[in-house]
Parts: C-alpha cells; structure tokens; sequence
C-alpha cells in the first residue's frame, strides 16, 4: 500500500494512492498514519480490505491539496552517515567499521513538497537523497539482519538536508548542521514493506534546478538496511513510528570541486527513491 496524509500543515488527514493512481480517503477507517496504527496488524487489515473493495473508500479531489510527511508523531529520527562506498570516497573518508550515528528532531520534518529554508548566514547548506526506513515492530537486541527486516513497516523517500559549516567546522556532533528547520522533507507516500521486495536494489535520483547531481543506488550501502536496523537495536529500543535515514549516495555538493554548488535561496531541490515518490522543493531564506 501507498500510504500519506494530506491537508493543511497540523491538520492532514489519511489518505490512500490506490493502484490506478486515485487518491482515497482514509480518514473513516483509520485515525491517522503513525506507529499505533503501524503496530496494529488488525487495522492494517481492515485498510488493506477497505482498499480491495470497491466503492468503501471515498476518493479525493488532489487539485491544490498539499501533501504532508506521510507518518504522524515520529518517534525519532535515526541517521546513518557515510553508509555508501561512493559517497565515503568522495568525501575521502575511510569506510567505517560500524555504522555512524546521529539524529533528527522529528520536527525537522516536512512534506515532500514543502519549503526548505536556507539558515541564517548559512554558507553551505547541501542536499541529501536516502531512502527511510519506518519501523512498525518493537527491535530490541535482534540477531540477524532478517529480523531486522522482519520490523519494518515501510520505507518512504527523505532528503536529509544539511549544513556542512555547522556540522563539521562548528565543533562537537553532526547534529549541528543537520537539525535545522524544515532540514528533513519525507514522503511523499509510506509504502509498505511487501510491496518493496529487495530494499537494496532501489535507486536514488536528485537534481537541482533540473541538473542531475546524484543517481545512485541501494546496492551501494556499506551496511544494508536489514543490518542497520539489527545493529541500532543494540544501542537502543526501536518502536513504531520510529524513523531512519539510511545514508546518501555520492553526488552532494561537498564532494564537488570548488566552488562546492551549495544551495542558495531560489534554488529548486528534486529527488525521488524509485517506487518510492518524488519530492520538489524550493529554497527560502529562513
């Protein structure tokens, strides 16, 4: 299933993108697309049958209705950096031996075609396509990268923006360059995991102002998504609702010769994981 929320910003209802593309409301099935409902196999059934029956689910008119991050009240955001062989190599990195950690706030979450705000004399804001990851089981301490697969609910397209002057020239973590408002659009559809069979076999593509500037794919992951989430559940309790972002393939504007492309107001940012959405931004100045 192709599942969103849609609405003004604080007020998106559940929606459905049906296989003929039409866009179904959920809103009389379900409350709303988290990791209660994520959790629920019985509610996901009852959305899955609603869905395969004709005539039970009203659809809506999509003309100028925004379309919001695809999952409600995440719990948190965890972030895998440098977890692609290209991207390590133009960043001239060594490949790391375990996955590198840092987080997001969940409300540097957006939609998919919402504004991303360039921050206040920022001097190197970047662009990230990756695929996420929605975990819809409970993972604590798991033992092999099938289970770990085993507790995903679904997988959705993210653009883990980022300023590379707060996060690596500022002192102490990542987090500095990666938490700034609107830093993580997502969406715009969760898809649910039986309909993504192999997630390393998914390719990624972004362009900025109609310039391809990444085209990568899953395959290329250091640490494969299965594995990801098995060594996260060593760290920390996974719940539903949780989210990852996965790392990015090379092609950011850090690994370009100088002058490095950073992204300016007025820029146009778009990005797509195949079969997952496409998202369409433009740069404001907070």
């Amino acid at each position: 299933m192709k599942l969103l929320r849609v609405g003004t910003a604080g007020a998106e209802r559940p929606a459905l993108l049906d296989r003929d593309g039409t866009l179904r409301d959920l809103s009389g099935i379900v409350p709303d697309i988290d990791g209660d409902l994520l959790a629920d196999a019985s509610a996901l059934a009852r959305v899955r049958a609603a869905a395969a029956t004709p005539g039970v689910l009203p659809a809506l008119d999509a003309t100028g209705l925004r379309i919001g991050p695809p999952l409600a009240r995440i719990g948190k955001i965890v972030c895998i950096g440098l977890n692609y062989h290209d991207h390590a190599a133009e960043a001239g990195a060594e490949i790391p031996a375990e996955p590198i950690l840092f987080f997001k706030a969940p409300d540097t979450v957006v939609g998919p075609e919402d504004t991303v705000l360039v921050p206040r004399g920022s001097r190197k804001t970047d662009w990230e396509v990756e695929l996420a990851v929605v975990i819809g089981r409970t993972a604590r301490y798991l033992e092999t990268a099938e289970q770990g697969l085993a507790h995903i609910a679904g997988y959705a397209t993210a653009h883990d923006v980022s300023e590379r002057e707060y996060q690596i020239e500022r002192g102490g973590t990542w987090d500095k360059g990666k938490n700034c408002e609107t830093f993580n659009p997502l969406g715009p559809w969760l898809v649910t995991a039986d309909e993504v069979p192999d997630p390393q076999a998914l390719p990624l593509r972004l362009w900025v102002n109609g310039e391809l500037r990444q085209h990568g794919t899953t395959a290329e992951q250091i640490f494969p998504v299965g594995e990801v989430v098995r060594y996260l559940s060593h760290f920390m309790t996974l719940y539903p609702g949780d989210v990852i972002n996965t790392g990015t393939p090379a092609g950011v504007a850090m690994g370009q010769p100088e002058p490095k492309p950073y992204l300016r107001a007025g820029d146009v940012v778009e990005l797509e994981v195949e079969g997952l959405g496409r998202q369409r931004q433009e740069l404001k100045a907070a």
